[in-house]
Parts: C-alpha cells; sequence; structure tokens
C-alpha cells in the first residue's frame, strides 16, 4: 500500500511568505577534493568542513563560511537540495542547518519528504516517462552496442531511471557525442558530457518539475536556484532569481538567461558566494 509521507509545516520567509531555495549540490554547494581549488590558489585555501564521508574516506567539503551561511539559510526558507544523485549517494551527505524537509534526487525521479520517498510523485514520474519517452533498455542496449573499453570506463544505471558513462574523454570518439545525441534526441531522451560522465536522461525528468511541486505544497512565493552543469538549466530557469558559478558545463558554454546571475568565483569559493547571494535575496 502506498501512503504520502506528511507534508512538513513551511518555513516563513522574512517580510512574509515563503522563499523557496533550491540548489544543486556538486560543484555548487560542495565540492570534492579534486574540484576544491578550481581558480584558487593555494595561498587563499580556506578552512573547511567535510560534509561527506563514504568508506571511511572524506569526499566532499564546502568552507566553514559557506557552512554557516547555510545552516542561517535553512532557517529562513525552504532549503531543497536538488541533485541528480541517487538517494543512496544523496543520504552520505550531512549538511549544515536544519535537516532538510524536502530534497529532490536523480534528476527529479525521487522526491524525499523528510528523508522518506514519496512514492505517489515517484510513481508520476514513471507514468510520465512511459507515455513520452523510449524506455531504458532501449538507451542501455544502444550504449552497449556503440561504446569501446577503449574509451568507457564505467556503465552505470541511476535509479532505474537514466544512465550514464564514465569516460576517458580523450580517448571518447569526436563523431559518437553528436551520433548519441541525435539518436537519443528522436526517442525523447537527452544527453550532455559533463566533466568525465556521458549522462543520457529522458527529457521528461526533471529538477525544475519537482521543485515546481515542493513550491506548490509549501505556497512558496519566491523560488531561488543555483547550478552549474547542463542539468541545472531547466532548474534555473523555472526560478524567479538563479545563479551559476564561474565554472561548470554551464560556463563553458556561456549559458545564460534574463534572471540569471553569472558569478566570477570558481571552485569552492563559488560556493560561499552562492549562498552569499541567496541569503541577500531572501533578506532584500
Amino acid at each position: 500500500m502506498t501512503t504520502t509521507p506528511t507534508v512538513p509545516t513551511t518555513v516563513p520567509a522574512p517580510g512574509g511568505g515563503t522563499s523557496l531555495v533550491a540548489s544543486d549540490l556538486d560543484r555548487t554547494l560542495i565540492y570534492s577534493s579534486a574540484a576544491l581549488a578550481l581558480g584558487m590558489p593555494d595561498p587563499q585555501a580556506p578552512r573547511l568542513l567535510c560534509v561527506e564521508v563514504h568508506e571511511s574516506k572524506p569526499l566532499s567539503y564546502m568552507t566553514e563560511a559557506a557552512a554557516d551561511l547555510l545552516a542561517r539559510l535553512t532557517a529562513e526558507t525552504v532549503f531543497v537540495p536538488t541533485t541528480t544523485r541517487t538517494r543512496k549517494q544523496y543520504q552520505r551527505i550531512r549538511l549544515p542547518g536544519r535537516a532538510p524537509a524536502y530534497a529532490i534526487c536523480a534528476n527529479g525521479g525521487h522526491l524525499l519528504v523528510d528523508g522518506v520517498t514519496d512514492h505517489d510523485w515517484h510513481a508520476s514520474v514513471l507514468r510520465r516517462l512511459a507515455d513520452e519517452c523510449a524506455p531504458l533498455s532501449e538507451i542501455r542496449a544502444y550504449l552497449t552496442a556503440t561504446t569501446d573499453l577503449s574509451w568507457v570506463r564505467k556503465h552505470r544505471v541511476a535509479e532505474d531511471l537514466f544512465a550514464y558513462l564514465v569516460v576517458d574523454r580523450e580517448r571518447l570518439p569526436a563523431d559518437w557525442l553528436e551520433r548519441f545525441g541525435a539518436w537519443a534526441g528522436e526517442r525523447g531522451w537527452t544527453v550532455s558530457l559533463q566533466g568525465r560522465k556521458v549522462y543520457a536522461v529522458p527529457k521528461p525528468l526533471t529538477k525544475s518539475a519537482a521543485v515546481r511541486e515542493v513550491a506548490r505544497r509549501t505556497g512558496a512565493t519566491l523560488t531561488l536556484a543555483a547550478g552549474d552543469s547542463l542539468l541545472d538549466a531547466d532548474l534555473l530557469l523555472a526560478a524567479d532569481r538563479a545563479w551559476r558559478p564561474g565554472h561548470g558545463e554551464l560556463a563553458d558554454t556561456q549559458w545564460t538567461a534574463p534572471h540569471l546571475d553569472v558569478l566570477t568565483q570558481r571552485g569552492v569559493a563559488a560556493g560561499e558566494e552562492i549562498l552569499r547571494r541567496f541569503r541577500a535575496a531572501v533578506l532584500s
């Protein structure tokens, strides 16, 4: 029997109404050791807080100043972590401040309410995918048939919703990505290259759809968002105000929108600045 978790009490924003802050995590608010130093010389290295440990190894960090800003933000808004990570990967993270009442995982495929999967939301997502795009099995079959172990390191499936490859970018065939993108596009899927990963994601599977659902439930009057990757573009477009850092795929393609602020900061310093901008927008 499917039950919907209890909807938490909304958080009032200063001045009335509810502010919803939906932010990507990896390379937006939190950073791996490899991503920490993007654009940051060693003499300026900040004090860091580890926010993710896996198999006894620290994986992700934010600055101590960012941690303080986030703790304040979670008390002032409905803060919604909005990630392409699976639920299991997301649940390794321990963010500062009040535990989020809502979280969005698997690029919008799962909506967590007080840490519990909302099965009704997930079922609605599955119905849209079945109606509007080719099945995941067809995408996986194409990837198996057209890729080569000389440049593919791993084949992965996330939550039985989408697929991605971990690749050696230097050996990635120049025309393969374009051919795959065109083939997948005809079947209702989008393809993007982000770092060492090639994502194949159904077009109806979006962060923005899940954020709109949270906004509806909370009665949010202002939605703020941030992200760095191509999979964040729809999220940024759906917000009233949005920010992107000076690194990432959106920066590489110079992606912009009328309500988007482009930051000059890169790496972990950008995460801190994004949180500063969130708070300023909420308190203004």
